[in-house]
């Protein structure tokens, strides 16, 4: 009886390494695809990819002319996922997004309601600056994001799958611009800071986006593809330093129960289990993107601050003082690195 579970446990393992490596060579050719139209953001393109292979939503982060738009239209295409686009304005209504119901009266004379499904109703919903809408507007995603599903009328309508919201965010101090509240933010995996390229990069993006023709992306996987490499994401080991360090990176970051005294000064709130959720399924979704069976300690620093970022808060005084959320991540990874 042993010997046959120990046969079973090997082939149950030789079949799931042979389902990554294929996924491995998939997630290759996806970012050779998406690198081609996307230039010099290579690790905004991975933790975006990441985000998605954890079946999570992203925060693309940065200011206006980045990528941030193309990025997101150039992944659905590769990705092979059916897309929307909303840009969000101040004069945005929940019902742009959701849809609506309208009032319809037959040829005999009766009347009904029939619904309208909005913009959300997608594989790829990008929220096109998603903090220039009101919260109320904002708040709308909550119920999609969390539950795939969303209740209108009386009505629970399950979302296609596999979904994800891709949402750009320009900083805050921009004129025009609604903070997004906490429980919102919470629903975002990761929130990924995109950065003005290097020089190399940039002269290569001039070169290539102001010629006669742009390179395009061709799809490398269907929804179908997608939604097995995230099921594989879930299956992959995690080694118990991995999941130590985890606990003690997101435990630190609370003031309860603080890595030290200047965090626990320092911070008005921190994350919850959400986050240590998010950064388990990131870290084994990266190991997976990187080619490899199992995650280390390494993808728990390299994702760390995307994670935990958007999850913590300063208190007055430190903010005064002059600290920073990313400064106070720096000594949580020291503490586990």
């Amino acid at each position: 009886m042993g010997e046959r579970t120990d046969v079973a446990a090997m082939d149950q393992a030789m079949e799931m390494a042979s389902q990554a490596e294929a996924i491995a060579d998939q997630l290759v050719r996806v970012r050779e695809e998406v690198g081609k139209v996307i230039l010099g953001q290579e690790g905004v393109i991975e933790q975006v990819t990441v985000t998605i292979l954890s079946g999570g939503h992203v925060l693309l982060v940065g200011v206006p002319g980045l990528g941030k738009t193309k990025l997101v239209e150039t992944l659905a295409v590769v990705l092979g996922l059916d897309a929307r686009r909303v840009q969000f304005t101040p004069d945005l209504m929940p019902a742009d997004i959701l849809g609506s119901e309208v009032l319809e009266e037959a040829a005999d004379g009766r009347r009904s309601f029939r619904f309208i499904k909005g913009p959300v109703f997608c594989q790829l919903l990008m929220a096109d600056e998603i903090n220039r809408a009101s919260p109320r507007t904002q708040s709308a995603l909550l119920q999609s994001m969390q539950e795939g599903r969303v209740a209108i009328g009386g009505e629970v309508m399950a979302l296609p799958r596999p979904f994800h919201v891709l949402a750009t965010q320009n900083p805050i101090e921009q004129e025009g611009t609604y903070p997004l509240p906490e429980a919102q933010l919470d629903r975002f995996l990761l929130e990924v800071e995109v950065r003005y390229p290097d020089e190399a990069a940039e002269r290569q993006m001039l070169l290539a986006t102001t010629g006669a023709q742009e390179a395009q992306a061709v799809p490398v996987l269907s929804g179908q593809d997608l939604m097995a490499a995230q099921a594989l994401v879930r299956r992959l080991p995690v080694p118990d330093d991995v999941v130590t360090a985890i606990l003690r990176l997101v435990r630190g970051a609370r003031p309860d129960s603080a890595a030290s005294r200047r965090l626990a000064d320092s911070l008005a709130w921190g994350p919850g289990p959400r986050a240590a959720q998010a950064l388990m399924l990131a870290t084994r979704a990266r190991a997976l993107f990187s080619g490899r069976l199992a995650p280390s300690v390494d993808d728990v620093i390299a994702l760390a601050e995307p994670v935990l970022r958007h999850r913590m808060a300063l208190t007055f005084s430190a903010r005064a003082d002059g600290v920073t959320i990313s400064s106070l991540i720096d000594e949580l990874k020291a503490t586990i690195g």
